[in-house]
């Protein structure tokens, strides 16, 4: 790696838009064939959409056909990707349908530039108004300090459906966050979108998105970037937060977050844990609440 670039503060990140294929094996070898394509673009992270391993194929199938799909941790899947991200000395974000003791869950290991594993993050907030529900969910959040050519950059991570809890991101950024990263499996359209702008915009940190291309079902493609800097001191008004909105065909969507500048930005606004009130937020943990809403159950 060249002086210019380790001392950069532009971290590149890569989204890998792509879509499944038929295998486990498959799906190895074109992950592993688009991080090579990613690195020669020179990411220093490459994305995958939600359970890559299977392609978050659990849809109209028997239930404990895609369960034997699961793969562990320590899989030669999982762990390929490792001595990839070791060998193109690029971060790898990779996804899977993890095999536990009990049920499975959905996964996301951030191996770092040395093959070293980062961050194992479980998506918490699994839909179990549908299929989800045979997931186990993960128990927390995390965050990591990962090592890029740019430095050490505090990750964190959410999957899909987190997004929807505001709760999600909120704890990532009181636990360090300055980029968090979201494989995606599902219509990304204004609404979904605009969580994302929002989950960056009041937490005064980046969101990087990577969902499966159109063509893939009940997906558009539609990833994205938002680096969370609403006003910048040589702009008049807020700015655009979306540096990256992919568009719905497969391929390697590549953006720069300007580090240095989202630092001096957390330094001097006034949102996330700014001006926060935390005492007066306790019901947000109180489980005793009861129900406002009508909970539809679709289990039938």
């Amino acid at each position: 790696m060249s002086k210019s670039k380790e001392n950069s503060q532009m971290l590149k990140i890569a989204l890998l838009q792509i879509s499944p294929c038929k295998t486990l094996e498959e799906n190895l070898n074109k992950g592993t064939d688009f991080c090579k394509k990613a690195s020669r673009m020179g990411a220093e992270i490459a994305l995958f959409p939600e359970m890559w391993s299977n392609g978050y194929n659990i849809y109209n199938r028997p239930v404990e056909e895609w369960k034997a799909e699961a793969i562990s941790l320590n899989s030669d899947f999982v762990l390929s990707f490792r001595d990839l991200a070791k060998e193109l000395k690029m971060a790898i974000g990779i996804t899977l349908l993890e095999k536990t003791n009990d049920l499975p869950r959905n996964t996301l290991i951030l191996f770092d530039r040395f093959g070293e594993r980062a961050l194992t993050y479980s998506k918490v907030h699994t839909c179990d108004f549908d299929v989800e529900r045979n997931l186990m969910p993960g128990e927390d959040f995390y965050v990591c300090s990962l090592n890029t050519g740019c430095g050490d950059v505090k990750v964190g991570a959410m999957i899909c459906f987190d997004r929807e809890f505001p709760e999600s991101a909120r704890i990532l950024m009181l636990k360090g966050a300055e980029l968090i990263l979201v494989p995606n499996a599902c219509p990304m359209e204004i609404n979904r979108l605009s969580q994302l702008r929002a989950r960056a915009f009041e937490n005064m940190l980046s969101i990087a998105t990577c969902n499966y291309p159109y063509g893939v079902p009940d997906c558009n493609g539609a990833s994205s970037v938002f680096d969370g800097m609403a006003y910048l001191p040589d702009s008049e008004g807020s700015r655009d937060i979306c540096i990256l909105q992919a568009g719905k065909e497969e391929g390697i969507y590549t953006t720069e977050l300007n580090l240095k500048q989202l630092r001096d930005y957390r330094k001097n606004e006034a949102f996330a844990n700014a001006y926060r009130h935390p005492k007066k937020y306790m019901l947000l943990v109180d489980e005793k609440i009861e129900e406002p809403f009508i909970r539809i159950d679709y289990r039938g």
